[in-house]
């Protein structure tokens, strides 16, 4: 893929009727002789352009400043399985401390773990508390992608309507690199790769 047919495939999108809202541009690449039940693709991709602040929550000891936080004497108040998957579905992301991780995967991780958001070491885990270890990790934050196959189409938002298109370029290369390099049969298990803005219709990037 050349970052140019990205470029003139934005310029198509372009063309469609502006909308009021700053649509998202999201990333199609659908997948070919993939076997969802054997294979699969799970990365966790840093793009050069955030696309938005991340919601962030922490498992701490005691209560941050820096991130809206879930104490480890709060953890009990979690039994409720629909105040567990509120929690869920209100943050992007969770970290923890790797002495609290016990803990929080017996507490957590059956909600946690089924959307995709539980702290591994690849994202969200570090090794203390400290204020430059929680900023340091809120930092890359934004600039993170989790990608996973559930179905061989992989669907994922990649940039923002009134982001510079060099910037939107460039987030697509990294992420269709990624996971091109995780496909056991690369190339010969891509099928296309479409852009779309929210209210268009996809246009195909030539990556042939």
């Amino acid at each position: 893929m050349e970052k140019q047919d990205i470029i003139s495939a934005l310029a198509e999108l372009r063309k469609n009727e502006k909308r009021k809202f700053n649509q998202s541009v999201d990333l199609i690449v659908n997948l070919m002789k993939f076997d969802i039940k054997k294979e699969n693709v799970n990365v966790v991709v840093t793009i050069p352009n955030a696309i938005k602040e991340k919601s962030v929550c922490a498992f701490l000891e005691k209560k941050s400043s820096l991130v809206d936080t879930v104490t480890r004497l709060e953890f009990d108040s979690y039994k409720d399985k629909k105040k567990l998957k509120n929690l869920a579905k209100n943050y992007d992301f969770f970290i923890s401390t790797a002495k609290l991780m016990p803990a929080v995967a017996t507490n957590f991780g059956r909600i946690l773990g089924p959307f995709g958001k539980m702290p591994s070491p690849q994202l969200g885990i570090m090794m203390d508390d400290s204020e430059n270890s929680i900023k340091n990790m809120l930092g890359k934050m934004n600039n993170i992608v989790k990608i996973k196959t559930k179905e061989p189409s992989i669907k994922l938002t990649i940039g923002k309507e009134e982001m510079d298109d060099e910037k939107i370029a460039q987030n697509i290369l990294i992420v269709y690199n990624a996971i091109l390099n995780a496909l056991p049969r690369k190339m010969e298990q891509m099928k296309n790769v479409m852009i779309k803005f929210t209210m268009t219709k996809p246009v195909k990037i030539k990556v042939r």
